[in-house]
């Protein structure tokens, strides 16, 4: 059976703090890969070097976690940094690539490292059960369809590379290099089990409309033919000029927007993140012309409970005994949290619905998984909730 491991530290000595980490976590069979996540403002090469010191030939990809980390023992949020790392091993073969951005496009990128990774296999040929993937937050889609181009429809989980502060001090770790812009990934073939539920926990509220005019992939023009920052600050009863800029960052965790899947099993978080003199939006992931837009809402609080009850649903529909928990959380939502002087309660709020076995949950900028049969999706201020099992 698949076995995993956490190990993590608060040491302020990046190098220190790797071979704490991965000693912590070194205590399994057959180790595969160890997924590794720490804070931007420590140096990553250090920190991979004393993991690797530890872990040995083992690969480590991950990335940097905004603000935070949570395990079953604490949060770690000191300011002078944390790392932590789910080491997977037992019955498991794990293959992983990774690639800084280059000219190619991110979907040849994303084909290009799914194809190496799959030549690593030294296992039977079989298709494999899940992936990890982490990005640059840019592009995700892209490297996603790159990836399973090569692999097929495979449910994957992970989430985006972050910061403290979203100015793009983010890193991708792979494997003893770090840097800004790419894709890593990990393919795992093992008959062990594993489940994903991936939610934004949000209410659909009646304010909807049409996408009808967007500038590249990831700008919201016009919704019903509208100036789409004049519909928003219509919808939400708040003034276009409070919405400006940085503002709309922080004003839409509670109301962001959501765009549905094709048959409605995935109602996938669009962040608006900023708001233009043309009164367009920055959006946080891919949008579509002519497909509808939703004004979602939930209250501090009740982006709070969601864990327990995304972890109560993620129990159920595992149907046997869990034994560990990779859980990614937006970190616009932990910052809606901190905003609202609740973030000190994520912690007690996971462990009561996790009091027994081990999780590592990490604070991305894109979250990436699967509801209920719908296909690999990615979007912003959502949960990705992994269980494995037996």
């Amino acid at each position: 059976m698949l076995k995993t491991k956490v190990g993590y530290s608060e040491n302020v000595d990046a190098y220190a703090s790797g071979v704490e980490t991965a000693t912590m976590a070194n205590v399994i069979d057959n180790p595969q890969v160890g997924l590794l996540f720490t804070s931007c403002v420590q140096d990553q090469n250090e920190l991979m070097k004393g993991a690797k010191s530890v872990l040995g030939n083992v690969p480590i990809i991950g990335c940097t976690s905004s603000a935070a980390l949570c395990t079953q023992d604490g949060y770690l949020n000191k300011e002078t940094g944390y790392s932590g790392m789910m080491l997977f091993g037992g019955d498991v073969e794990v293959v992983v690539a990774g690639s800084k951005k280059t000219e190619e496009s991110a979907r040849e990128i994303g084909q290009r490292i799914a194809k190496e990774a799959i030549s690593k296999r030294k296992g039977e040929d079989k298709e494999p059960d899940f992936f990890f993937m982490s990005a640059s937050p840019a592009n995700e889609e892209e490297y996603l369809k790159g990836i399973q181009d090569v692999i097929g429809n495979i449910p994957v989980f992970g989430g985006s590379a972050a910061d403290n502060t979203v100015e793009g001090k983010w890193s991708l770790l792979n494997d003893g290099e770090a840097f800004a812009d790419g894709c890593v990934l990990a393919i795992f073939y093992t008959d062990s089990k594993m489940s994903n539920i991936y939610t934004g926990a949000y209410h659909e509220t009646n304010n909807s409309g049409i996408i009808t005019k967007i500038a590249g992939s990831r700008t919201l023009v016009e919704i019903d033919h509208e100036p789409a920052l004049k519909k928003y600050a219509e919808w939400t009863n708040q003034k276009v000029e409070d919405l400006m800029g940085g503002n709309l960052l922080t004003a839409t965790i509670c109301a962001p927007l959501g765009v549905k899947d094709p048959i409605g099993k995935v109602t996938a978080v669009r962040h608006p993140m900023n708001g233009n003199e043309d009164l367009s939006m920055n959006i946080g992931a891919d949008l579509a012309v002519n497909t509808a837009v939703i004004q979602l809402s939930n209250s501090p609080e009740g982006i709070l409970n969601a864990n327990a009850e995304t972890i109560a649903k993620l129990n159920n529909l595992m149907g046997e005994d869990i034994n560990s928990y990779f859980l990614v959380h937006c970190g616009g939502r932990r910052l809606g949290l901190a905003l609202a002087n609740i973030e000190d309660k994520i912690y007690p709020e996971v462990k009561k619905a996790i009091p027994n076995k081990e999780f590592l949950m990490v604070f991305t900028f894109g979250e990436y998984g699967q509801g209920d049969h719908s296909s690999n999706t990615v979007g912003g201020l959502s949960l990705s909730y992994t269980g494995f099992g037996e």
